[in-house]
């Protein structure tokens, strides 16, 4: 039994809970946003087809013989991955992840760089709060990550391909 707030004494019944009714919040426009995502649906199925097509062109014969063996699913997968196409475009707006729009943006952070590197009283503060270990490690994936565009790039592991 619940106790009820006008008399702390008295308990309420069960059933006259179960009947009440929840709060109905005001919705939003239901049929803007149905509309949106037709449209967003027939782009992103556009898209896909024309995808496909490129694909075809590109393969040959042999993108021929794929899209017979993919038979019935070709449909369903199209749709799929223009799906994903989408909410992957519209995660990249939401979070920003575009690149610089403008110069100065990419010069104040190469400007910011320069100068922490040349000032010994920011190596000191690394070195006096163990935060070097952190720029370690970044310079550590920086390097790495320009060694695996060096190999992609010459596509050889060791050294360049003499012909």
């Amino acid at each position: 039994m619940i106790r009820t707030s006008a008399n702390p004494f008295r308990f309420a019944k069960p059933r006259s809970l179960l009947r009440a009714q929840p709060k109905r919040f005001a919705s939003t426009n239901t049929d803007a946003a149905q509309k949106k995502a037709q449209e967003a649906l027939s782009g992103a199925q556009k898209g896909a087809e024309k995808a496909w097509e490129a694909t075809r062109k590109f393969l040959g014969p042999v993108g021929d013989r794929l899209s017979g063996l993919l038979g019935t699913y070709r449909q369903p997968l199209l749709y799929n991955f223009s799906v994903t196409r989408e909410v992957l475009k519209q995660i990249y707006v939401a979070e920003r992840l575009q690149p610089p729009t403008s110069l100065s943006q990419v010069s104040s952070a190469y400007l910011t760089l320069w100068r922490r590197a040349i000032s010994p009283s920011y190596w000191r503060e690394l070195a006096r709060t163990g935060e070097w270990a952190r720029v370690g490690v970044y310079a550590v994936e920086a390097y790495g990550i320009y060694k695996i565009g060096e190999i992609i790039g010459r596509r050889s592991l060791v050294g360049y391909n003499v012909q």
